[in-house]
């Protein structure tokens, strides 16, 4: 059956009847759970814009949560959406529990839908998303030709083995300067340099503008003016010159509050962006000046420096966590320990480039921990005890993560080593942690709950002990 539209009068929602299914679509709000199929319990999010009218083709952003919350994965770009006109969507199936082929089938069936139920137009469909939902936007043009580009907040490129330059796309990456994710989006923009795929990579800092919202908005900006370059859209003179006076109010505005390089770093993509639609003369002006600025030349200098000493440190650290997982070397936890007030001093130098630094080197710490866990844990024969050093690892890495420490005194218990499990306890009990259940219900602690310190620990931390305490 075809389907038809019946708008209601002064009202932000319309009727679309398919031929299985009547929906009420609102504008102007995310709708968390529309069906894919009536015999599929798959759905997904949708965002409409205000703005939207039937009567013309809309481009679409299909947005990705690896945990299955398509409102949570349309939340950051809903602005944008609404700003630049277009319509969002995200599954509320997409999940890295499945297998890259299941969510591939599973986002392949949301975007038939949406195809089938709403006005898209078929040369103007994005994959976008945060992290790993980012990495995973990456892999959909690859699969589906009908995807022209990504934007990514924190998440590289999937699997770059497979990219090809006879399908180009255009990838977005947003990245924080005090995220080591930061530093795996300049390889991904590197590599596609190398192919010749149409790339910017735009990166902020924290609580500073421009913020990673604000290019979330110039992304879908990109998008469109990419779209009038190939004839694909009408072309609109007032959008683009209003949209690079714009940007080029932020390279000014970047240079008058002295970050320099990163003025220098937009202003370049700026220029890649705006070059085929008017004359950008201005801004190779300002670049110009830039690179005969003393204080940009410092600047150049010193962030090269502290960017070698940093590639040092995350190989140092890389082989460190290696060496000390083969070879069970508890004894090194000592110098990891070392290593952290060391990356603290960084995190808190009044130089920015040690700053971001120290934070970056934080944070790839807390990656190749992760990723060692993840990888002995999916081992068919578990290595329990390099497991219990890379948890007794990440309570020195990230002291907040309660989940180590429970960990750590799960193993401990189970290899009958009761000290370093209490040990761990009263660590845990420091950091603030006060569940007391969860503290009874530690896999492998049956004894050491009934052992009189354990419940000495609990009367001492959370003012109650489930278990008498009998003085000798």
């Amino acid at each position: 059956m075809k389907k038809t539209v019946f708008f209601l009068a002064f009202a932000f929602c319309f009727v679309l009847n398919t031929s299985a299914q009547q929906l009420t679509l609102r504008k102007g709000v995310i709708i968390d759970s529309v069906r894919v199929h009536d015999t599929i319990s798959e759905n997904f999010a949708l965002y409409i814009p205000k703005k939207f009218d039937v009567n013309k083709r809309w481009p679409v952003l299909f947005l990705f949560n690896m945990e299955g919350k398509g409102k949570a994965a349309i939340q950051p770009f809903l602005q944008a959406g609404e700003n630049q006109d277009y319509i969002l969507v995200a599954s509320n199936e997409v999940n890295d529990s499945l297998s890259i082929t299941q969510n591939v089938l599973i986002t392949s069936r949301m975007i038939d839908r949406v195809i089938s139920i709403l006005p898209i137009d078929a040369r103007r469909i994005y994959t976008g998303g945060i992290d790993l939902g980012g990495t995973f936007a990456s892999i959909m043009p690859i699969v589906s030709k009908n995807i022209k580009g990504i934007v990514s907040i924190g998440g590289g490129l999937a699997n770059a083995d497979v990219l090809t330059s006879s399908n180009p796309f255009q990838f977005i990456g947003i990245a924080s300067v005090n995220e080591y994710k930061s530093i795996q989006m300049e390889v991904s923009e590197r590599l596609l340099n190398n192919l010749k795929f149409p790339n910017q990579l735009f990166t902020y800092e924290e609580n500073t503008n421009p913020n990673a919202m604000y290019f979330v908005d110039l992304a879908l900006q990109v998008f469109t003016l990419n779209s009038m370059a190939k004839g694909e859209v009408e072309k609109n003179e007032e959008f683009i010159h209003a949209a690079y006076r714009k940007n080029l109010m932020v390279v000014h505005s970047l240079i008058k509050d002295k970050k320099l390089l990163r003025a220098y770093s937009f202003s370049k993509e700026i220029i890649e962006i705006f070059r085929v639609h008017l004359d950008v003369s201005e801004l190779k002006e300002v670049q110009k000046s830039l690179r005969k600025n003393k204080e940009y030349k410092v600047a150049k200098r010193m962030e090269s420096n502290y960017r070698f000493q940093e590639q040092l440190l995350q190989e140092d650290y890389d082989y460190a966590v290696y060496e000390d997982v083969a070879t069970y070397n508890f004894n090194n936890l000592g110098w990891w320990n070392y290593q952290m007030q060391e990356i603290e001093k960084f995190k808190n130098s009044e130089n920015p480039y040690e700053r971001q630094m120290g934070n970056r080197l934080k944070d790839f710490l807390d990656y190749i921990v992760d990723k060692n866990i993840n990888e002995l844990e999916e081992e068919k024969v578990v290595d329990e005890e390099g497991l219990s050093f890379l948890y007794m690892l990440n309570t020195i890495t990230d002291p907040d993560d309660f989940e180590a420490y429970l960990e750590v005194i799960s193993l401990s218990s189970k290899e009958e080593d009761y000290s370093t499990a209490l040990f761990y306890l009263e660590e845990l009990l420091k950091a603030g942690f006060t569940d007391k259940q969860k503290l009874y219900d530690i896999p492998n602690t049956a004894l050491l709950r009934i052992s009189p310190e354990y419940n000495a620990l609990m009367l001492k931390y959370l003012k109650e002990a489930r278990y008498d305490i009998k003085e000798q």
